[in-house]
């Protein structure tokens, strides 16, 4: 699909990679629709990407994406305001660091309701729209953790396989429709998502060499789709790690895996 004069839903826009794919798509949609939580943050980005983009036609429509029911209204809202998505960036999405026994199951639940019931459901309502308006497409951002059972964010990491292995299955399923279909999967990049998943009293392990911007992120999922590619894995390292961990017999990742860093912070 080409990004010229597209309409594309955004979600998870109020910050991070969801704010910088809203700037970097700014300059080539025809119209954006910013969704998220949080109303103030919204409306801020919304302003100003008018100020750079007078004529872009921006919709602000705060949502929870945890909720079905407020998910379900998205099309009709956007429908009444007449947009008509032929580009879904699904990148609302939550993290946890830590032991899964130690974990709060109410964002353990959480987690899994954003990262891959939403998504799915999202994928699943604004379909129609995507087929009539084709070619058209679904960014899902998903995660090199979803290559890999990893221990201490192993439910985060099961999501992201999820969203990767059912983003691979839809873009068959959708070929003949001319609706393309890529999952993002960067390794850490430099937002607040890492932050927001730690615990207190822990850290996330730092691998400084395979970090990224968000804006080389951004770019390389959105270069992915615009080529019909299936997934991109952004940056060198990254890259390297995904073809690694693919390559190796699962005994021999499992004992790679099994000696991962901890960094417990120190009291006081």
């Amino acid at each position: 699909m080409t990004l010229k004069d597209c309409t594309a839903l955004i979600t998870g826009a109020s910050s991070g990679l969801g704010a910088e794919f809203a700037r970097q798509l700014a300059p080539h949609a025809k119209a954006l629709a910013l969704t998220a939580r949080r109303e103030a943050e919204l409306s801020a980005l919304g302003e100003e990407l008018q100020r750079a983009h007078p004529a872009l036609r921006i919709a602000v429509i705060p949502c929870d994406l945890a909720d079905a029911e407020q998910r379900a209204l998205l099309p009709g809202h956007l429908a009444s305001l007449g947009f008509r998505v032929n580009l879904l960036i699904n990148n609302a999405g939550l993290g946890d660091y830590g032991p899964f026994a130690d974990g709060a199951w109410h964002k353990i639940d959480l987690m899994m309701q954003v990262n891959m019931t939403a998504l799915t459901h999202l994928a699943h309502l604004f379909l129609p729209d995507l087929k009539m308006s084709a070619p058209s497409g679904i960014l899902n951002v998903s995660s090199l953790a979803g290559e890999m059972p990893v221990p201490d964010i192993a439910v985060y990491a099961a999501t992201k396989a999820f969203v990767s292995r059912f983003s691979e299955a839809l873009r068959l399923e959708l070929r003949a429709d001319r609706v393309a279909v890529c999952a993002l999967c960067p390794g850490p990049v430099k937002t607040g998502f890492g932050t927001a998943a730690e615990r207190p009293g822990g850290e996330t392990p730092k691998i400084k060499a395979a970090y990224q911007t968000k804006e080389r992120v951004v770019a390389a999922g959105l270069r992915a789709l615009g080529a019909g590619r299936a997934r991109s894995f952004p940056g060198l390292v990254v890259r390297a790690i995904a073809l690694l961990v693919n390559a190796l017999p699962m005994p021999v990742l499992r004992a790679i895996l099994s000696r991962r860093p901890r960094r417990p912070r120190r009291a006081g």
